[in-house]
């Protein structure tokens, strides 16, 4: 237990390290990306959120490295948040007012149409082009299969393993 307690205590001094090495660097780093020095600051301090995460610091010489791969990870989330959030916002507006949605029920679905596609950027390409063509298109495995040139059996692969992905999502993986 007491050796637990002193590695835990080293991980820290070590993002401690980093924290005080690199901040400054990546906020400047994510505010040229972004173009906004609140969303820089909000990343940088979900790029530091996520290194604690992993329970593990980078090498000291690999430090800049492995920070701006998170951070520009972080950064593709945002903006594939937000351009779900605009289409889906452009959706609403185009609907009469007494058909749409209140805030809440808006915020519930912005919340999973985001969970849908980070589920979907998990997939392998076909895999994930076979699930939106089963599931939104209505297209049956053959046809899958055609447009896809690929054997039906492996269409059957692609959309259960999408399926399986959905599972885990709902469900967790021990379930």
């Amino acid at each position: 237990m007491r050796t637990r307690g002193i590695m835990e205590s080293h991980f820290q001094r070590e993002v401690g390290a980093l924290y005080r090495d690199h901040h400054g660097w990546l906020r400047g780093w994510l505010r040229k990306k972004l173009g906004n020095a609140l969303d820089a600051a909000d990343l940088a301090h979900d790029t530091y959120l996520r290194v604690l995460s992993t329970g593990r610091a980078p090498q000291a010489d690999d430090s800049r490295r492995y920070l701006a791969r998170i951070a520009n990870c972080l950064v593709i989330d945002l903006f594939r948040r937000r351009h779900i959030e605009t289409a889906y916002l452009e959706t609403l507006a185009a609907l009469p007012e007494p058909v749409a949605p209140s805030p809440e029920t808006r915020a519930l679905v912005l919340e999973a149409l985001i969970e849908i596609d980070t589920l979907l950027a998990r997939l392998p390409a076909k895999a994930r082009t076979a699930f939106l063509l089963c599931k939104l298109e209505g297209l049956g495995y053959r046809e899958i299969a055609e447009q896809l040139q690929v054997s039906v059996s492996s269409v059957e692969k692609y959309v259960a393993q999408a399926l399986r992905e959905c599972y885990v999502v709902q469900y967790g993986s021990d379930a």
